[in-house]
């Protein structure tokens, strides 16, 4: 089983807090003879309609020394998850979830900007403190 990242159970609770619920932690998918395992799948039931939108979100805090290495693997993660979840679970969203303090030095450099826009990444930005949810961007 795959290390949790050090503010999992943070975005764990600030999903929970922004009524979410959580469904899988983690979400394994096998796709072409390969495990892959999202670290938290959740759903929202959405009023007068009985199905809910369906998330998958994978984690990060960009804690180690370099954050565009750390970014370098963020992204391959998500291209792969992103891939897998079209393969098996095509009504899910994937999600990267990124510290607020992280999104405003880091992801917000022109290079990070335009990978995001390039690549379509949807973000979550938390706040590792209140445990809250600050911004979607889709």
């Amino acid at each position: 089983m795959p290390a949790k990242d050090l503010f999992h159970d943070t975005v764990r609770n600030a999903l929970q807090k922004d009524g979410w619920t959580i469904t899988h932690d983690p979400l394994f998918l096998r796709v072409g003879g390969v495990d892959v395992s999202i670290d938290l799948g959740a759903e929202k039931l959405i009023a007068a309609e009985r199905d809910g939108e369906k998330i998958a979100v994978e984690v990060k805090s960009f804690t180690g020394p370099s954050a565009i290495s750390e970014f370098h693997i963020a992204l391959g993660q998500f291209l792969n998850y992103r891939h897998a979840l079209k393969k098996k679970e095509p009504e899910r969203i994937l999600y990267l979830a990124t510290p607020l303090e992280i999104y405003e030095t880091f992801f917000t450099l022109q290079f990070v900007r335009e990978i995001i826009e390039q690549y379509q990444l949807k973000l979550i930005v938390y706040d590792t403190s209140s445990e809250v949810i600050i911004q979607w961007l889709k």
